[in-house]
């Protein structure tokens, strides 16, 4: 016992001389007007749920700037920033190109898919091999799905006529559907079956991340498995692995049937979905592995659903609560589709909807569906008289710079009449699908989703606010959700 006592001081005594090297060599690096935080918690106590990650970040945003630094226990330091200059040079070239550790919470669920390989050489071959999946004439053939799900989904709706409610989990259960059929060639048809069980564990493993970065015990992986949440991630782990084993084994049996049914007709062949182009895919000669296909399946199935769920919703929000503005969205369908009786909605339609596009921006704008990005930093790199030190992480505060006066007056205010001005000359100050190098890969099939989505329901409902008044709690999980739903209210409309 004596022992045991005697080591866990040093121990302790060590960490706290270590936390007092680093923060001692680092305490005037890059100039900063930082939040004051507590010894060896640092700020660890004001970020004690995702929904207290976004309000205390935009809180010290406006406290102390567009460059600040924040510290979570001993030895986590992020620099927060939501400065123009900083997010241009950080996504504009390739010198920022890794991702920071802070992305390493999610590889027990993505590994190194798109989204959280750190290595640049493994990231560039697989955005090459994956980026035929999304050309235009890929999209185009996608818009049936759209479609087809978007169905279904006023069908739903149909039975929340006249109460409010929570838009959130219908529209959610039908990117699923849509990222299924059209990305990976599987029809699941979830909004019927409601698998709630996968929309859980998806739910468990944004939050757990965001709770992983700002904690100062769950961020290190020798404590964390003492947590609740590693228990709960072990349970919601081994249901979204075995989701997408299923995937791949379903689209598997799919083909073989085809070329055994002779079926793989020059028409099928032209179809193929990004699923298939995996099984397909050589690197350096060499098939995928199985786990190579799998972190792949797992990134897009997440992404593919999770962002355009959140933008959707908000969306609907936005036009609810603002009439005037869903009014012009209804003028502009009814413009396009003249006849009622025969609408069948193609790729050039979607294009035209280019009031539903401010719309969807300045809702993004708002609401981006990943409002935090971060990057490491792999050399010093001085901004006038501010400095991003080597081996740190710099996170870029999208929903902040989104919100900033010093690039959109009346930041607050829901006016999507603002983009038909912007000029471009600020293009870091609006990413709602991040930018540069490693921007979102999916970003024109998601706007073409989101307006055949929005599009089909303004033209089926009047959207109208929640009763009682709904007020969004907004969290920053993995992509910006809200924690008490996104509630509106809907009546038949007569197109």
């Amino acid at each position: 016992m004596y022992f045991t006592t005697v080591v866990l001081s040093v121990c302790t005594i060590l960490v706290l001389f270590f936390c007092f090297l680093r923060n001692n060599k680092f305490r005037n690096d890059s100039k900063t007007t930082d939040p004051p935080g507590l010894p060896f918690l640092g700020n660890a106590l004001e970020l004690t749920s995702t929904r207290a990650v976004l309000t205390t970040f935009l809180k010290y945003t406006k406290t102390y700037g567009d460059f600040f630094k924040v510290r979570v226990g001993p030895f986590r330091r992020l620099f927060l920033t939501s400065n123009h200059q900083i997010l241009e040079h950080v996504l504009g070239g390739t010198k920022f190109l890794r991702k920071s550790d802070l992305y390493d919470f999610l590889k027990p669920w993505l590994r190194d898919g798109l989204i959280t390989a750190s290595d640049g050489e493994i990231w560039k071959t697989h955005r090459r091999l994956l980026t035929p999946t999304f050309h235009f004439e890929i999209l185009q053939q996608f818009i049936e799905v759209f479609e087809k799900c978007g169905d279904i989904l006023v069908e739903n709706f149909q039975n929340r006529i006249g109460h409010s409610f929570d838009i959130y989990p219908h529209i959610t259960f039908c990117t699923l559907d849509i990222i299924y059929e059209s990305i990976m060639g599987v029809k699941l048809h979830v909004q019927k079956e409601s698998n709630t069980e996968y929309v859980r564990s998806v739910h468990d493993m944004t939050r757990i991340v965001i709770e992983r970065i700002v904690s100062p015990v769950q961020t290190h992986d020798f404590l964390y498995p003492f947590t609740r949440n590693y228990r709960i991630q072990k349970r919601a782990l081994e249901h979204l692995h075995r989701q997408s084993s299923e995937v791949i084994k379903t689209r598997v049996k799919e083909l073989e049937d085809m070329n055994n049914n002779g079926s793989s007709s020059k028409a099928t062949k032209s179809k193929k979905v990004f699923l298939d182009l995996l099984l397909e895919a050589r690197i350096d000669g060499r098939k995928l592995t199985q786990e190579q296909i799998r972190e792949e399946v797992d990134t897009f199935l997440f992404a593919g659903h999770e962002t355009t769920a959140s933008a959707i919703s908000f969306t609907l929000f936005c036009l609810a609560n603002h009439p005037d503005v869903q009014e012009k969205v209804l003028e502009e369908q009814r413009s396009i589709f003249p006849d009622e009786s025969e609408i069948k909605v193609s790729y050039a339609d979607l294009q035209n909807m280019k009031y539903l596009e401010l719309v969807i921006k300045e809702s993004m704008r708002l609401y981006p569906p990943v409002p935090l990005i971060s990057r490491h930093i792999p050399t010093d790199t001085k901004f006038g008289d501010k400095l991003l030190p080597e081996g740190d992480t710099v996170m870029l505060f999208i929903f902040g710079i989104h919100r900033e006066e010093k690039y959109f007056e009346d930041p607050e205010k829901f006016c999507p009449e603002r983009f038909e001005s912007r000029d471009g000359k600020l293009p870091y100050g609006y990413i709602p699908f991040s930018a540069g190098p490693r921007n979102c890969i999916g970003q024109k099939f998601a706007m073409l989703e989101l307006k055949s989505a929005i599009s089909k329901i303004v033209r089926n409902f009047e959207l109208q606010p929640a009763f009682p008044v709904h007020e969004l709690q907004l969290v920053a999980e993995s992509t910006l959700k809200s924690a008490n739903g996104v509630k509106v209210k809907m009546q038949p409309r007569k197109f």
